[in-house]
């Protein structure tokens, strides 16, 4: 083995910066934002609509679930919080799969991504359809959602593939971890409704995540011999990433 070759470590330092950066997330659910406000995106719009029920409130009464208003309320604006999470991820997910390229992604990863589509759009439904049965509103328009998401869409243009998923994982990994915060108060609230239905998009949410880490592992069977030829050994084409980093 040439002097200067060395084997590739597993995981990546790409991915290592990922699986144990999530710091750069504050991790807090936007409990403090319910009804009207006219500096919220989608608010502030003269209509002459019939109101019923304002934005991120619950039903005083006629929920057809029998907790309390206090719990409904604190459920209802968590899971908000994740379907503006996932609506974030979604569109995300839609650019990556539009701009998958190269030997192994054209083919490979269009069809990975097409399922993490699927799925987080299923996911977007049961936890809409969770708040509306506490008795909720849940927020439907692309810049409030945004606003309220606890991860936010990346910069916009083209970037290598192993940058895009880089990101989705970033995402996943957050949206487990807030997922698991809700399904714990859940269990603390006796609202086991809630429970169920997080607790499957959880294993579902972390399967995903599972399918990223593995396409972004060292092994590849495109690397050719140029890491040879060219004096540099670099077989993985892996590049230097400062711990503390973050592309999103």
């Amino acid at each position: 083995m040439p002097e200067k070759l060395q084997l590739p470590q597993s995981p990546a330092g790409q991915l290592t910066a990922t699986m144990t950066n999530l710091a750069n997330f504050q991790g807090q659910f936007n409990m403090d934002k319910s009804g009207y406000n006219p500096n919220m995106p989608g608010h502030g719009t003269n209509h002459s609509m019939i109101t019923r029920q304002q934005p991120r409130t619950v039903k005083k009464v006629g929920a057809g679930i029998g907790l309390p208003y206090e719990v409904r309320l604190e459920m209802a604006l968590q899971l908000d919080d994740h379907q503006c999470a996932l609506n974030v991820a979604l569109h995300q997910y839609r650019k990556h799969h539009w701009l998958t390229e190269g030997a192994e992604a054209f083919h490979s990863l269009h069809h990975l991504l097409d399922e993490h589509i699927e799925k987080t759009s299923k996911h977007i439904d049961d936890i809409g359809e969770r708040v509306a049965r506490l008795g909720g509103v849940p927020t439907a328009h692309p810049v409030t959602q945004h606003e309220l998401s606890y991860i936010k869409h990346e910069v916009e243009g083209r970037h290598s593939m192993r940058d895009f998923l880089r990101n989705d994982l970033e995402h996943e990994l957050k949206i487990q971890e807030m997922l698991r915060k809700t399904i714990k108060r859940a269990h603390e609230l006796g609202d086991w409704g809630t429970v169920e239905v997080l607790e499957d998009i959880l294993v579902e949410r972390e399967d995903l995540a599972y399918h990223l880490y593995s396409v972004l592992e060292d092994d590849t069977l495109v690397r050719g011999m140029t890491h040879l030829l060219d004096g540099n050994y670099d077989m993985a084409g892996d590049r230097p990433m400062p711990p503390d980093s973050k592309l999103q």
